[in-house]
């Protein structure tokens, strides 16, 4: 079990959630059921899986929610570019969450390395 605070992947990936929301505040009015709710679900469900599996009780059961982590990191990543492609929201305001997507890619791949087997 891991203090959540102590976890750099798990502030970070809080910090992309809070970002995303505050990116989607420009979005059209008729994308809060379609886009805009998707993308959400992706950012909160990063830091969500951290946490989840943090609180397991077995490196294999953390490993496991840190893949499904993984999976939302890239589902909000082709959200986002696909917002931008869309012309939702200026590319400029998008590249440097999707940076920080990418940050705790990075991050959550040398953590499972950790855990070894």
């Amino acid at each position: 079990m891991h203090k959540l605070e102590d976890l750099k992947i798990w502030n970070k990936a809080m910090d992309i959630a809070e970002k995303t929301y505050l990116l989607l505040a420009g979005f059209p009015r008729d994308e809060k059921f379609g886009l805009i709710s998707q993308i959400k679900r992706s950012a909160i469900s990063i830091p969500s899986n951290i946490a989840e599996g943090a609180g397991r009780n077995t490196k294999g059961e953390f490993k496991n929610f840190l893949g499904i982590a993984n999976g939302s990191s890239y589902e909000l990543s082709t959200q986002l570019i696909l917002s931008y492609r869309l012309k939702l929201i200026e590319k400029e305001k998008v590249i440097p969450v999707l940076n920080e997507v990418i940050e705790v890619q990075k991050m959550n791949y040398a953590l499972i390395k950790s855990l070894g087997r």
